[in-house]
């Protein structure tokens, strides 16, 4: 044998190894994040939330920050969905849209503050996720309505405590 069948022979075992852990893994699913509800704890229950800014909120945002994700075909493809889990899981530890209702006013008020620095540093969608999501990817335009709501909600939070 030569070396250069050697080779040949140790690298199709690696290949296949390596298509039997790939199938293998397929079978390992992370939990899914899809509740099915609107809870009385919504930001969109909370707060009066006009409906574009409540669509924008929703797009960029709702994915990754409530308790109900729409899950792209891609999620079901493994390590795939295991990172998208673990976004998911640092999202809602962040902030989760689902149950702001149920965040003190200070809290609230903090939330807020952050999610507008977020916006303004563009550090928010995720790079990764507006490019896979182009209705995630806000105008500046966008952007200003929706720190425009955060601001004059943040402010109401602040003149009510």
């Amino acid at each position: 044998m030569t070396s250069g069948t050697a080779v040949k022979k140790i690298s199709l075992r690696i290949l296949a190894a390596l298509l039997v852990i790939f199938i293998a893994i397929q079978f390992i699913r992370p939990d899914r994040n899809i509740s099915g509800q609107l809870f009385q704890t919504d930001i969109s229950k909370t707060f009066n939330i006009p409906a574009d800014v409540h669509t924008l909120i929703k797009n960029a945002c709702y994915d990754c920050h409530s308790n109900n994700t729409n899950y792209p075909w891609y999620s079901n493809i493994q390590p795939i969905g295991w990172f998208l889990a673990n976004d998911i899981k640092n999202g809602k530890a962040q902030i989760n849209f689902s149950e702001f209702g149920s965040l003190s006013k200070r809290r609230q008020i903090s939330k807020l503050r952050g999610i507008e620095t977020q916006i303004k540093n563009d550090a928010m969608p995720l790079p990764a996720y507006r490019l896979l999501h182009k209705e995630a990817q806000l105008s500046e335009e966008q952007k200003e309505r929706l720190i425009n709501w955060i601001r004059n909600t943040r402010d109401s939070l602040s003149l009510n405590r």
